[in-house]
């Protein structure tokens, strides 16, 4: 077989192309230094518990432009994610100062687990807090407030409809149940095997089940809203509040979801739900365009490329990735998964850290964009999740 000269040289330039990209990114990768960004997120943290009021409240939001912190009392749906970061320093470093202070903001929330429950947000405000302060330190009395707090959080729950309600308004005209929900199902498995009511471990599993079955669409991407009607359970209709629209892929939704249904086969071990987690981490990244792996807020946004990015989105999926290849037999996906998480985690890193802009660990996250609020700004959820992922990356690479 006669090959054509000019065609062999094209085909060998792609391969050295090809081959000095790989190199160059596997150099990238493993010269990445987790230790250095821990350090990063330690000394960024510090500098925001100068600028704390000593008034019970938490950082939540930088503006854009701005250094000063927007900070929000323990009611407020972020409030955990503050002293979860400060337990996630603890665990990075071992220095006792972080302890301290996770301890101290995590105790402010301590009346939510006695108080009526106001929204699904529970497991977000106690499970990050106390919930990761008793992992590390067994203080029974965190575990105490843990099971409280699930008790509560499952009084939300509709057996009729076979989810837990979201946000306890009747503003959709039905039971309304959201794709970030599937975040606050961890503190119920947990609190069924530690001494909680195995109910709550049902009613996890219900809530799952019936978010599969109905809140995507069939491509698999996600619904932000599922609204229900209350006494029958069936589905009336698929919504977006924080989205660009009511079919478009909100970029955290997907997030939480990926995430959410990872978390879930870890606590039931179900496969169809590790099943259902791969589907929908294939859309996202199918459907992720961007050179630096970073999401626009939402995947159908109109006005794409200049529309704001979400920092948060891409944290939350970084880490949802390393979890989920650990439970990928797949050589390839699991190549894949660990690949991509790393690359997030790396663009993250190299080019949205906050350094001298504000006393965030990152920039350009997107809050609720319809609502013209966190539009382009360093939010704790984005560093919560940035913080967790790098800490994950640490315990792979180990």
């Amino acid at each position: 077989m006669n090959l054509n000269p000019k065609f062999v040289y094209l085909l060998s330039v792609l391969l050295i192309c090809m081959s000095i990209g790989y190199t160059q990114q596997k150099k990238e990768t493993k010269s990445f230094d987790i230790k250095k960004q821990l350090e990063y997120c330690a000394q960024q943290a510090s500098k925001t518990l100068e600028m704390i009021p000593d008034n019970g409240t938490s950082p939540r939001s930088i503006p854009t432009g701005s250094k000063e912190w927007k900070f929000v009392n323990y009611k407020d749906w972020t409030s955990g994610f503050w002293p979860g970061e400060l337990w996630y320093l603890y665990e990075a470093t071992g220095d006792k100062k972080w302890e301290k202070e996770a301890d101290k903001f995590s105790r402010f929330l301590t009346s939510l687990s006695v108080s009526k429950a106001n929204d699904h947000d529970l497991g977000f405000q106690v499970f990050n807090s106390f919930g990761n302060g008793y992992r590390l330190t067994k203080n029974a009395a965190y575990k105490e407030i843990i099971l409280k707090t699930a008790d509560t959080l499952a009084t939300l729950f509709n057996p009729k409809v076979g989810t837990i309600l979201s946000w306890p308004h009747n503003k959709y005209g039905g039971h309304n149940t959201i794709i970030d929900n599937m975040m606050n199902l961890e503190l119920l498995f947990w609190a069924s095997k530690n001494g909680g009511s195995k109910k709550l471990y049902d009613i996890a599993v219900q809530h799952a089940e019936t978010t599969m079955k109905n809140h995507f669409r069939p491509d698999f991407t996600s619904y932000h809203v599922l609204v229900y009607d209350y006494e029958t359970g069936k589905k009336i209709k698929g919504m977006t509040a924080q989205g660009f629209s009511d079919e478009s892929m909100w970029a955290r939704g997907q997030a939480w979801a990926i995430y959410g249904f990872t978390m879930v086969y870890r606590e039931t071990k179900d496969p169809k739900f590790l099943e259902f987690a791969h589907k929908l981490a294939r859309v996202y990244l199918d459907k992720l365009i961007t050179e630096d792996l970073i999401p626009y807020w939402d995947f159908n946004a109109p006005g794409i490329p200049n529309e704001p990015k979400d920092a948060s989105a891409a944290a939350i999926v970084s880490s949802a990735l390393i979890e989920l290849s650990s439970y990928t037999k797949d050589k390839t996906l699991k190549k894949e998964y660990e690949t991509k998480s790393k690359k997030m985690i790396v663009s993250l890193s190299e080019h949205y850290q906050s350094q001298d802009v504000n006393s965030a660990f990152l920039l350009h996250s997107t809050g609720h964009k319809p609502a013209g609020s966190e539009i382009d700004c360093s939010i704790n959820y984005a560093d919560y999740y940035y913080l967790e992922a790098l800490l994950r990356l640490q315990k792979l690479k180990k």
